[in-house]
């Protein structure tokens, strides 16, 4: 859950602050007012809100003025702005938006409409604030939000945790242009599979790590899929000789030369159980623990926790001194070829 945003409503007519007012409010935001153009900047300065329903016709600063304001600022370039106009005012209505405005609405206006309005203005600037600038994938306060609301509805899901090995030295090798293709390429690969199954999430943590969330059940073969599509497609970002001998050269800080092997990939799979790891940390934790595991292999591998009961736990097998609790049961392997 998102805290209650604050919408800053910049108009000179009293009674229509009011209703304004009266309607976000019972939308369930805050509400800041404003009179006009020069005490909406002051506003400003001292808070910033999360949206800004604007009227173009006030005196002094007009809404225009306001809007280039706001633009030409850093601090507030990126606020989501509403403008209000007078039914028929076509041409203010280019006029805003080619200044910069998100979107419009006609006076008077229909309650319901200027709420939804703002809701979908609101969830957009949020998925653009979150994303992850290379790739667009929803990033770390997204990947939280989703995951807390799983856990805090006591729902069942897979949490597959996605890092790459390796990486770094073809960064190294082949420069960051590259690097970024190989980051975009996983990406989009799992988006294709990911976002194909139902119910499910994906988020780009950051650098090469990524996340993926889906229905309990579908877990594994999303694991087996994804990793299976990237060994065959990550050869194809490699230079012709370097994928004929199987590895590339780099020198290590004494000026040896090392050889490492093409990228792989590490998927660590927790499979929740409505509410067992409690919280993010706890679920981020234990994926962190089994993705280090799974590096410590070569090649591209899965690495699963299940929850058994504990007497169910003498026929698995853990890594030793892995520190896990009685009735964990990690499980690393390579997965299937197609």
């Amino acid at each position: 859950m998102h805290e209650t945003e604050t919408i800053l409503v910049v108009d000179d007519d009293q009674h229509l602050r009011t209703i304004l007012k009266h309607v976000l409010e019972q939308g369930g935001f805050q509400v800041v007012l404003a009179q006009d153009g020069r005490q909406a900047l002051a506003c400003l300065q001292r808070e910033l809100p999360d949206l800004v329903l604007l009227d173009v016709m006030m005196p002094g600063l007009d809404g225009f003025d306001v809007l280039r304001e706001l633009r030409g600022r850093f601090r507030t370039h990126h606020l989501p702005v509403i403008m209000l106009t007078a039914k028929g005012e076509t041409p203010h209505k280019v006029r805003g938006l080619a200044q910069g405005a998100n979107d419009y609405l006609s006076k008077p206006f229909v309650p319901d409409e200027l709420v939804l309005r703002v809701r979908n203005l609101l969830q957009l600037s949020r998925s653009q604030r979150d994303a992850n600038p290379l790739t667009g994938l929803p990033g770390n306060r997204a990947i939280a939000r989703e995951l807390n609301r799983r856990l805090e509805a006591g729902q069942a899901f897979g949490f597959l945790y996605l890092d790459l090995d390796h990486f770094k030295a073809y960064n190294d090798h082949y420069g960051y242009v590259k690097g970024d293709a190989v980051l975009t390429m996983l990406a989009d690969l799992l988006a294709g599979e990911v976002l194909a199954c139902e119910d499910a999430f994906l988020g780009h943590v950051g650098g090469d790590d990524f996340i993926a969330v889906t229905l309990p059940q579908d877990a594994d073969g999303l694991a087996d899929r994804i990793v299976a599509e990237f060994d065959e497609r990550i050869l194809g970002q490699y230079e012709p000789q370097d994928r004929r001998r199987g590895y590339i050269e780099l020198p290590d800080r004494t000026g040896r030369l090392r050889r490492f092997p093409p990228v792989s990939l590490t998927v660590a799979v927790v499979v929740e159980q409505q509410g067992q790891e409690g919280h993010v940390g706890r679920l981020n934790a234990v994926a962190a623990e089994l993705k280090k595991y799974g590096k410590s292999l070569p090649g591209s591998q899965i690495v699963h926790e299940r929850r058994y009961p504990v007497d169910a736990t003498a026929a698995q097998t853990s890594p030793p001194g892995d520190g896990r609790e009685e009735g964990d049961a990690p499980s690393a392997r390579r997965p299937e070829q197609p």
